[in-house]
C-alpha cells in the first residue's frame, strides 16, 4: 500500500458544502491571533498590569474569546466528522500537551502553569479542528485573507497611528524608529510580515495575479522596515527551500540531493568553526552579543545542566518576575523582564525538560519532515511547497526567537496550521438532518 499523501484528503467534501459554524469560529480565531484584543498596545511598561507583556496575557476576556471561538470550531468539526474529531491531534503532539499540563505538579507557580497549558491546549485544538472542519486548502485561504488584511492595516497605520512605530521613549534605543504596526514588538511584526510574504509569493507564482505580487512586495518591504534581522535573514532561505522542495520532489534522486546539500552545509559550518574557533568562542561567551541573547542563553544552559529532565514548568519563563527559572542564573536583572528566551529549543529544555523536548522534536521536526517526504504526486507540490517554506522558516526562526508552544503567538499558530495541513482529514460522517440545517452551500 502506498504511503503517499493523497491531496484529496485535505479538501472539505463538496457534498456537505461549507460549514458555517466552523468558518465563523475559525475566522474569529485567526483575528484573535493576528490582531488580538490589544492592537497598537502601549509600550510603556510602567502602566502595564503585572504579568502583561502588552499582548493581553492573563486577560480574562482573552481567555473567554478564545474559548468562544473554540466552541464554534469544535461544534463545526463535530458536525462534519462526528467522533472522528477525537483523532484530529497527532498522538505525539497530544502527549506533549499533556506533558506541559503535567509539569504544573512541580512548577514553582502551579496555577500559572496550569492556566497557560490550558490555553495552549485550546489554541492547538482550535487550529487542528479548524483545518479538519474546513479542509486544509480553505483554511489556508482564510489565513491568507487575514494576513493580507493585517498587512494593509499595518501599512495604513504607519502615518496615522502614533504607536505603529517604536517611539523615542523606548528603553532599548535600538528599537527607536522600527516599524511594528499593530503588534507589540517589531520582531513579531517582522515574523508575521515574512510569513505573509511567503504565502503571497507562492500564491502569485500559482495565479500570476498582480494583486498577489503587490501584496508580496508590500510584505517584504514592511519586513525590511521592521528591521527584524532574524526574519529578514530567514525569508530568502525559506523561499528558496520551498522552491527547491517543489522542484526536487519531482525527481527520483531528490532525497540524495537534499542529503548531500545538508552534508555540505554541515561541512562548511565545521570548516568555518575550525578556521576561526577562537573568534566564535569569544562571540558565544560575550553576554552583550546578539542584543543580549547570549546572556540569556548562558543562563538557560546553566539551568538545563542542573535540571535536565523535568524542567521548571510550562509557561514559567516569561512574566513570572522573581519566579523565573533564570532568576538565579543571570547576573543582569534586566533579563528577568524578557518575554522569552530567544531560542525555543533551549527554552523548551528549561520549561518542560528533556522529556518534553524529546516529544517536541518528534512532533515539530521528525513527523512533519516524514510527511513532507511522502508527498509524491506533481499536483500536490503547489499546495505543499509554501507549507514547506513556512516549516523551514519557523524551524530556523526558533533558533533566535521562541515560537514553539508560545500560547497565541502568530508564528506558533501558523506552525500548528502547517502541522494540521500535513494530517489528512477523516472522511465526514453521514450528515444528520439536524446537522444539515446548520450548514449553508455557496451558490
Amino acid at each position: 500500500m502506498s504511503t503517499a499523501i493523497d491531496r484529496r484528503a485535505f479538501a472539505a467534501p463538496a457534498d456537505l458544502g461549507r460549514n458555517l459554524l466552523a468558518e465563523t469560529g475559525f475566522a474569529i480565531f485567526l483575528l484573535l491571533i493576528f490582531i488580538g484584543l490589544k492592537p497598537f498596545a502601549n509600550r510603556d511598561q510602567s502602566i502595564l498590569p503585572l504579568g502583561d507583556s502588552g499582548t493581553g496575557a492573563g486577560d480574562v476576556w482573552r481567555q473567554i474569546t478564545y474559548l468562544g471561538a473554540f466552541v464554534f470550531i469544535a461544534a463545526g468539526a463535530w458536525q462534519r466528522c462526528g467522533t472522528r474529531v477525537l483523532f484530529a491531534v497527532p498522538p505525539v503532539l497530544g502527549l506533549l500537551l499533556l506533558w506541559c499540563l503535567a509539569t504544573s505538579f512541580w512548577a514553582v507557580e502551579p496555577a500559572v502553569t496550569m492556566r497557560r497549558a490550558g490555553l495552549e491546549i485550546v489554541i492547538v485544538l482550535s487550529t487542528m479542528l479548524g483545518v479538519q472542519a474546513l479542509g486544509a486548502e480553505r483554511a489556508c485561504v482564510f489565513l491568507r485573507c487575514v494576513l493580507g488584511a493585517v498587512l494593509i492595516v499595518n501599512w495604513v497605520s504607519i502615518p496615522l497611528v502614533h504607536q505603529a512605530v517604536h517611539l523615542s521613549d523606548e528603553a532599548d534605543p535600538a528599537l527607536i524608529g522600527n516599524w511594528r504596526g499593530l503588534y507589540f514588538h517589531k520582531n513579531i511584526a517582522g515574523a508575521v510580515s515574512a510569513i505573509t510574504a511567503i504565502l503571497f509569493l507562492f500564491e502569485a507564482l500559482r495565479t500570476r495575479r498582480w494583486t498577489h505580487w503587490l501584496l508580496f512586495a508590500a510584505a517584504v518591504l514592511f519586513t525590511v522596515m521592521t528591521r527584524s534581522k532574524s526574519s529578514l535573514g530567514l525569508l530568502p532561505v525559506a523561499v528558496l527551500a520551498g522552491l527547491a522542495y517543489g522542484y526536487l520532489r519531482r525527481k527520483s534522486l531528490d532525497v540524495w540531493i537534499l542529503a548531500t546539500a545538508g552534508g555540505l552545509l554541515v561541512a562548511a559550518a565545521a570548516l568555518a568553526a575550525l578556521v576561526d574557533f577562537h573568534a566564535i568562542t569569544r562571540f558565544l561567551t560575550d553576554p552583550t552579543e546578539l542584543t543580549g541573547r547570549v546572556a540569556i542563553w548562558q543562563g538557560e544552559f546553566g539551568f538545563i545542566r542542573d535540571h535536565p529532565l523535568l524542567g521548571a514548568g510550562f509557561g514559567s519563563f516569561a512574566d513570572t518576575g522573581a519566579l523565573s527559572p533564570l532568576y538565579n542564573y543571570v547576573a543582569d536583572r534586566w533579563v528577568q523582564g524578557e518575554a522569552h528566551g530567544h531560542n525555543a529549543y533551549l527554552q523548551l529544555c528549561v520549561t518542560i525538560g528533556g522529556v518534553g523536548f524529546a516529544l517536541a522534536m518528534m512532533a515539530f521536526i521528525l513527523q512533519p519532515a516524514l510527511a513532507f517526504m511522502r508527498v509524491e504526486q506533481r499536483d500536490q507540490l503547489r499546495f505543499f511547497a509554501p507549507l514547506f517554506a513556512l516549516f523551514v522558516f519557523i524551524v530556523l526562526h526558533n533558533f533566535v526567537e521562541s515560537d514553539y508552544l508560545e500560547g497565541d503567538g502568530p508564528a506558533w499558530v501558523v506552525f500548528v496550521l502547517v502541522l494540521a495541513c500535513l494530517r489528512p482529514n477523516p472522511r465526514p460522517e453521514t450528515a444528520r438532518p439536524a446537522a444539515r440545517r446548520l450548514q449553508w452551500v455557496a451558490p
